[in-house]
């Protein structure tokens, strides 16, 4: 009877052990942040034929990557994401005044990461709308492009692509 003990304890310790070492190993969710991650740099491009610069930077100690875009106009979103256990997160600090929280995921080739809207801070009806969906697809390692996608008041969407190239 002591024996059939010992192996069942054995037997747990040893899948408990595997459990934790396969915990270990780098989950999808953070080598698809990690592919983010490439993007670090600047980048210049168009947006409806208007130039527009595009800074990425990882900080938090590689636990966030920072977006900040600029134009020739006022505008100057910040966009910040990270890892949330299993999800890739995005946060919108928006031009708007809100807060657009958004889940990514990665399509089956693993060349676009689409962050779809989930719920907002500070939303109000009388900003006109909020940011509905952005989307990274990786070309290569100098070029990527970003599609937002901005849902206004009434439903409809609006937005276009940004087709950026790493700058040297």
């Amino acid at each position: 009877m002591k024996h059939k003990h010992f192996f069942t304890l054995i037997s747990t310790v040893g899948l408990l052990l595997a459990l934790s070492l396969s915990a270990a190993a780098q989950s999808d969710t953070q080598k698809n942040f990690d592919k983010l991650k490439t993007l670090a740099g600047s980048w210049d491009g168009t947006f409806q034929d208007t130039p527009v610069h595009v800074t990425l930077r990882v900080t938090s100690r590689g636990n966030t990557l920072m977006h900040e875009m600029t134009s020739s106009g006022p505008d100057d979103p910040i966009t910040m994401i990270t890892v949330d256990g299993d999800q890739l997160r995005l946060t919108h600090y928006c031009d708007a005044g809100n807060q657009p929280h958004m889940v990514g995921t990665v399509s089956p080739d693993g060349k676009t990461i689409t962050f779809n809207f989930v719920d907002a801070t500070n939303l109000l009806p009388s900003q006109g709308g909020h940011m509905q969906r952005a989307t990274f697809t990786f070309i290569d390692a100098d070029h990527h492009s970003e599609k937002w996608e901005f849902a206004m008041a009434d439903g409809n969407l609006m937005g276009g692509v940004l087709d950026l190239k790493r700058s040297k």
